[in-house]
């Protein structure tokens, strides 16, 4: 019963993910399909990049509730440099990531310097971001063409280069927003998994005293996770204008939710018990399966935030739950 038990743990989320791939495919055989593939991988891009972002706060037992503002105020920042400043699609690209490292850095020094909980920090960021946003464009979304407030007409517009971040395809087939999000999942997994900087990380979210103990620069370490996420999250944001082609001032709705679940998700994968890139990235693959599937079912659009819900609490009751019977 006690190897049952490990397996399940171990392995049972993955099996749940098959056997849904399995079913939706049986019940609708243009699941399958390539073109299909590719829409769900494309649709789960920006929700999994700031899945990442937020995946490095939570290994410090941290959280950041700005990531979706974040990659928000980078889809409007990106837009207005383009289109009201007129200038080139890469200051406007430097300008976003850059924006989000300062999101980061503020979120991070207001968590361990001034010593506010990471949920009211960034809760009280979030809110500033929304704001924020608004007052470049006065509250307006950004367009080619769009009427300024003195009647003129922004001169700017959206790079054709900037564009292909969102909307090209490597050979015709493969979504560049996809192939971002692929590198960005790599490079995660590879410094959580194999640097030192990464076991550092996972040892903070553990017992941060003993690592100060060990003379550990704890408060640099856990600035840095925040400063990862909103870096990662302005990338997230830059790829969504990109991909709309427009400064959406809505563009953000939803992707914080999203983002926290993936990860939260990924705590099964594997029965790890611990934020890690691979589940995040599993996470987030398997909502996006999950809302696609329902979907091509023609279940209602107002029931799905339930099943994702329901979903999230299964596997970390299937998880938790499991192990601490068996002790």
């Amino acid at each position: 019963m006690g190897q049952f038990k490990a397996f399940a743990i171990k392995y049972g989320f993955l099996i749940v993910m098959a056997a849904s791939f399995i079913g939706f495919g049986l019940a609708e055989p243009a699941f399958w399909s390539w073109s299909n593939m590719f829409s769900i991988l494309l649709g789960i891009t920006i929700v999994g990049i700031l899945a990442i972002g937020v995946t490095f706060t939570l290994i410090v037992d941290g959280f950041d509730l700005s990531i979706g503002s974040t990659a928000a105020i980078s889809v409007m920042i990106s837009s207005y440099v383009m289109v009201v400043l007129n200038m080139h699609y890469l200051v406007a690209i430097a300008v976003a990531i850059a924006l989000g490292f300062l999101i980061g850095l503020t979120n991070g020094l207001l968590i361990v310097k001034a010593k506010i909980p990471d949920l009211l920090a960034t809760l009280g960021m979030m809110f500033l971001i929304q704001g924020l946003q608004l007052i470049p464009s006065a509250g307006m979304s950004i367009g080619t063409g769009m009427m300024m407030s003195d009647g003129t007409e922004a001169e700017g517009e959206f790079a054709r280069q900037f564009l292909y971040l969102g909307q090209g395809r490597l050979f015709g087939l493969i979504p560049i927003p996809v192939i971002a999000f692929a590198l960005l999942a790599v490079i995660a997994y590879f410094i959580l998994q194999y640097t030192k900087w990464g076991r550092i990380l996972y040892a903070i979210g553990g017992n941060e005293k003993a690592v100060k103990l060990a003379g550990v620069n704890v408060e640099r370490y856990k600035i840095a996770a925040y400063v990862i996420s909103g870096t990662v999250a302005s990338i997230g944001g830059v790829l969504l204008a990109a991909r709309i082609g427009r400064g959406d001032v809505t563009s953000g709705g939803g992707l914080l939710l999203d983002a926290v679940a993936a990860a939260l998700i990924g705590y099964a994968v594997m029965g790890l018990k611990k934020p890690n890139a691979l589940g995040s990235v599993v996470g987030v693959i398997f909502i996006g399966m999950l809302l696609n599937g329902l979907t091509m079912l023609s279940l209602p659009y107002y029931t799905q935030d339930f099943i994702k819900g329901l979903v999230l609490v299964a596997a970390l009751i299937f998880t938790f739950g499991l192990s601490k019977a068996e002790l």
